[in-house]
């Protein structure tokens, strides 16, 4: 671009550039909005009394003071269409969304609000967390935008505040839960120093579960959300949160699954309770924990159901570890249904529930191994599906995992008419 002269005041006295959306702030002086409202946000962030870049002279950090200069937007935008021969791009007039000082506005009003304020304030910070949804459904750079303002602050503060103040306010907390998970980035430093050891949090979460409303639909929308959420919560908690968690967690979690093996109403959700506890189980006590809320029975219920292949996979992963201890093989048993389910499954669905499957009866066979127990895997084909995975398809491993279950108990399993006895010598040589 040819070297010009560019009128003095055309230039933000933050930024040295040439303003976007001038703006004229209480003192006379006019900047850049995007400058001068990132200029304000570090005061606020900061604790300091923000001052004009100028002047010195104080100034509020309410943005909505800052009063549009129309006329010098105009000059600016006349005198880059003049110069446009000499390589100087147009200024085209602001619209929203067009720079990060937009959506600062919107995360002041909602930082802004509490759930104890008029109905006013309320509506406020709701109209700003739906513009802010809007703005995140529109573009990655919307998403990046805010990411870098630090919008996933704001957003936990009104969850954990909603909490606090045990107002559940169902369009807020819903446009909410969808911003956090539309914007959120574990790999981002600060996303995860927000919520890795957030306590509050996560038992904000737990009361958006536990809370039902008068709208069905809308209340499966905002749990299916909060589940969401929970999850990216967990994938980056530390293990002094994982193992910390109380037996009012895996109650709700596993509620989510009672309800949704009962009504079907949202896969979505069911996917993200049964990864969530699949993520959680491998600390402190949390396997107890989990048997302890009811989820073996709650698991085979809902394979009963005959839901999708990836909820199977997740709810087998599940079975597997918690019949590691002595309590979840006792329930496991108890369930009237648990091996003929296992059973059936086992070489119908994919391998990864045929991997987990054999584990279970491994389990059962090794540790809970009664007569009885024996004689009901025999009676409802359990043997059988362990004598076809010998001669399946299968990972090595498997096949060898089979073969030790049939070799540890044929001297149950070998007179029984439902095999041939010679397949049944040949399969555990």
């Amino acid at each position: 671009m040819e070297e010009l002269d560019i009128p003095q005041y055309f230039l933000c006295p933050i930024s040295l550039q040439i303003m976007k959306d001038p703006v004229t702030t209480v003192t006379g002086i006019t900047y850049d909005r995007e400058s001068i409202e990132m200029w304000l946000y570090m005061a606020e962030e900061e604790v300091v009394t923000a001052t004009c870049p100028v002047t010195k002279q104080y100034l509020p950090k309410d943005i909505e003071l800052l009063t549009p200069n129309h006329m010098l937007r105009r000059l600016i935008q006349a005198w880059c269409i003049v110069n446009a021969d000499k390589g100087v791009d147009r200024i085209p007039t602001p619209k929203y969304p067009m720079d990060k000082s937009n959506i600062l506005r919107l995360i002041r009003q909602v930082n802004n609000s509490n759930n104890n304020s008029n109905n006013n304030d309320q509506q406020v910070c709701v109209n700003a967390l739906r513009k802010m949804n809007d703005l995140v459904s529109e573009n990655e750079k919307n998403i990046k935008c805010m990411e870098e303002v630090g919008a996933i602050n704001a957003i936990i503060g009104f969850i954990v505040k909603s909490y606090k103040f045990g107002k559940l306010l169902i369009p807020g907390l819903e446009e909410a839960l969808r911003i956090f998970h539309s914007i959120w980035n574990p790999s981002h430093e600060d996303h995860k120093n927000h919520v890795k050891d957030n306590h509050d949090l996560v038992k904000a979460i737990l009361w958006i579960l536990k809370n039902e409303t008068k709208n069905s639909c809308h209340d499966n929308v905002i749990k299916t959300h909060a589940m969401m959420v929970l999850k990216d919560v967990i994938e980056v908690s530390t293990s002094n949160l994982l193992s910390g968690l109380d037996s009012e967690f895996f109650h709700e979690i596993v509620h989510t699954l009672r309800k949704n093996s009962r009504t079907y109403n949202s896969q979505q959700a069911t996917k993200v309770a049964l990864q969530v506890l699949i993520d959680v189980c491998m600390w402190g006590r949390n396997k107890l924990k989990i048997i302890e809320s009811g989820a073996i029975f709650e698991l085979i219920e809902l394979e009963l159901t005959n839901p999708e292949k990836r909820v199977s996979e997740l709810g087998f992963c599940l079975l597997a570890n918690l019949c590691v201890l002595a309590d979840g093989r006792a329930k496991f048993l108890e369930h009237a249904a648990g091996i003929a389910l296992v059973t059936k499954r086992t070489l119908r669905i994919s391998a990864t529930i045929d991997d987990n499957a054999i584990q279970i009866f491994g389990l059962i066979c090794k540790f809970s191994a009664t007569k009885e127990v024996l004689l009901e895997m025999l009676r409802v084909g359990g043997v059988s599906k362990i004598c076809m995975v010998m001669q399946a398809n299968c990972e090595i491993h498997l096949k060898k995992k089979a073969r030790e279950i049939l070799r540890a108990h044929s001297h149950i399993w070998s007179n029984s008419p439902c095999i041939q006895i010679l397949s049944f010598d040949k399969t555990i040589e």
